[in-house]
């Protein structure tokens, strides 16, 4: 997205009709995604994986996510419907 803004999305697409929350747009190398990804499976209390440099939480968790990832000092907002 280069613009320097987190998207966080709610997919259910190819999922069976269960929603994820994806997480893209984060500057960040392979190991400090796992790592967020860790910090947000936790604050969840969820499962997740990064996969093709997005982060991907069971569950529609936006809301959470937004919060936890703006105290991070990401400039992150909730995108799609």
């Amino acid at each position: 997205m280069g613009d320097g803004r987190v998207r966080v999305f709610r997919e259910t697409r190819g999922r069976r009709g269960k929603a994820v929350t994806v997480v893209r747009g984060l500057p960040l190398d392979a190991g400090q995604l796992d790592d967020l990804a860790r910090e947000l499976k936790r604050l969840c209390g969820t499962g997740g994986t990064v996969k093709d440099g997005a982060v991907e939480i069971q569950g529609d968790q936006r809301d959470r996510v937004v919060e936890a990832l703006v105290t991070r000092g990401f400039a992150a907002r909730k995108a799609g419907g």
